[in-house]
């Protein structure tokens, strides 16, 4: 789902970061039945079509209802939706259900997800979404930096309740991701003045936006009028912002914090123990890479894809794995997840995802011939997220390998490296992950890679490949995609466009005070659930 922060992890990435002042909390009388759950300092303020990572992603999906959402499992199912009709999955026909209220009192109309999409989808707003909205036709003209068109074309309102979607092209994936943010609904107030909406967001999901204090909570509230199937079962979330999972795993042991969904590294080890029951695994749809642009020396051009898979060949993935993860992460095999549909484990090309020190020192050699290497090679990441550890064994592995200085590089917050990825002025490698915001393969790939994508942190740009990933959009079946999906990334690992590292077994954990929480296919926790 987005960038997280463990990015998203988680990404976004990848997986859930988290950033702000060390907190503490105790249940009073005023909070109790609240779930205190492990946050972070969204990068933009709470706008679904400008949202694209975890912290800020957490909360948007518990403040808005979509036509559709996703349950633990990730299977898809209506929400706001009473029919989605095609024939021939270019032509859609959408009715939502009738009388479902905003949180300000007004009722949510065909009129309002049609605005919302032609609003993030408008080039001139800039939004880091937009790049969803591309099978809709009209997209083209609407998105360009100096749009010809205000709305798209292939959208049209029929009445309050109904309103039509014709695609440039067939879409395999475009009912399933129907739930996804960017296509949520928003209400006429948005419009008025988005940046104040996002700083107090009026929503239509399981949640009410309370308040927001920045870099220490953002609370929320059960919404009475919510009519959809995930209800909260739980009295209201309060997203703590943390410094680091240290601190947060300390207040999870104390009791002070009701759930955390990702463990720090030097607890893996034991925190089965310390925790008994209440400690939680699951493997999930989540990933860490690490990314390279193209505006750093040596990584441009053919000297770029040597030197990323020199480096790729140079990382003992297995032994990170085992030694720092205790087996809770697996060594990538692609660029999307190992748990997705469709996962082909054995692509072409993939053996420069395995240590082969030999092999690497020629690639190496190979880009010197080209230019010379010079410098250092640093990796950012950021140090609210848990990642020290584990990137400084990337850079000693490299180091050791390929003989050049090769380090981390730490930023206080995961907001700080999301902005300077997101302008283009990161200046060095760095980590990056993506969790799941729909379970297809395609929207991994879309979202990190297409060349029209808000979300490209590494500027992939080729035509070829954008081309394989609208044929797998377009193909009759899924069997036909994900073969398809296969060339797709079989010219990724050609390209080497980055460096995937290791997929997710998350690791979790809820207090005494919690009766029940699970996890969630992407590695969140499945919040309406969470029982005190």
């Amino acid at each position: 789902m987005r960038f997280t922060r463990a990015g998203a992890l988680i990404g976004a990435v990848l997986l859930a970061t988290s950033l702000g002042l060390s907190a503490c909390g105790t249940d009073d009388g005023a909070d109790e039945g609240i779930v205190t759950t492990n946050g972070g300092e969204p990068q933009n303020p709470l706008v679904p079509g400008n949202t694209n990572e975890n912290m800020g992603g957490r909360v948007v999906d518990r403040l808005f209802a979509g036509l559709k959402y996703y349950d633990a499992d990730g299977q898809a199912h209506d929400e706001m939706a009473e029919k989605i009709e095609t024939t021939d999955r270019k032509n859609y026909k959408i009715t939502i259900k009738p009388d479902w209220k905003f949180t300000d009192g007004t009722t949510v109309k065909a009129k309002n997800f049609v605005d919302a999409w032609n609003y993030t989808a408008l080039g001139s707003n800039a939004q880091l979404q937009s790049y969803v909205f591309t099978p809709i036709l009209g997209f083209d003209e609407v998105s360009a930096e100096k749009p010809t068109a205000q709305t798209m074309k292939g959208l049209k309102v029929i009445d309050d309740r109904t309103f039509t979607v014709e695609l440039q092209f067939p879409s395999i994936d475009f009912e399933i991701g129907l739930g996804y943010s960017p296509f949520y609904p928003l209400p006429d107030a948005a419009f008025k003045d988005m940046k104040a909406f996002g700083e107090a967001p009026i929503g239509n999901g399981p949640y009410k936006f309370k308040t927001w204090e920045h870099n220490v909570k953002i609370d929320l509230e059960p919404n009475p009028d919510y009519r959809g199937g995930r209800p909260a079962k739980n009295k209201g979330l309060r997203f703590v912002h943390y410094q680091t999972f240290e601190t947060a795993y300390a207040d999870l042991q104390a009791g002070n914090l009701d759930t955390l969904d990702t463990i720090p590294s030097s607890a893996i080890a034991t925190y089965k123990n310390d925790l008994g029951d209440r400690a939680i695994t699951k493997p999930t749809a989540q990933n860490q890479h690490i990314g390279v642009q193209s505006n750093v020396p040596h990584f441009a051009g053919e000297e770029g894809v040597l030197r990323r898979k020199a480096i790729s060949m140079a990382i003992n993935r297995e032994q990170i794995c085992d030694k720092i993860f205790h087996g809770t992460r697996n060594p990538a095999r692609d660029f999307t997840a190992s748990t997705l549909p469709g996962f082909n484990g054995n692509l072409p090309g993939a053996e420069v995802l395995k240590y082969n020190p030999d092999e690497a020192k020629k690639l190496w050699a190979q880009a010197d011939a080209i230019a010379p290497w010079s410098g250092r090679y640093e990796i950012a990441y950021n140090s609210d997220g848990g990642h020290q550890e584990w990137i400084e064994a990337v850079a000693n592995s490299v180091k050791n390998v390929l003989g050049i200085e090769a380090v981390g590089t730490p930023y206080p917050t995961f907001k700080d490296i999301r902005g300077l990825i997101t302008g283009r002025t990161i200046g060095k490698a760095f980590r990056y992950g993506w969790q799941g915001d729909y379970p297809t393969m395609l929207q991994f790939l879309t979202a990190n890679y297409y060349s029209h994508s808000g979300t490209n942190n590494v500027d992939y740009k080729s035509p070829e490949f954008d081309k394989l990933l609208d044929a797998a959009l377009a193909a009759a079946s899924l069997d036909e995609s994900y073969k398809i999906i296969a060339e797709a990334q079989a010219l990724m690992l050609r390209d080497m466009v980055d460096i995937p590292i290791l997929d997710y077994v998350a690791n979790a954990g809820r207090s005494d005070k919690v009766k029940k929480a699970e996890l969630s296919w992407n590695g969140l926790f499945d919040f309406e659930g969470i029982e005190k």
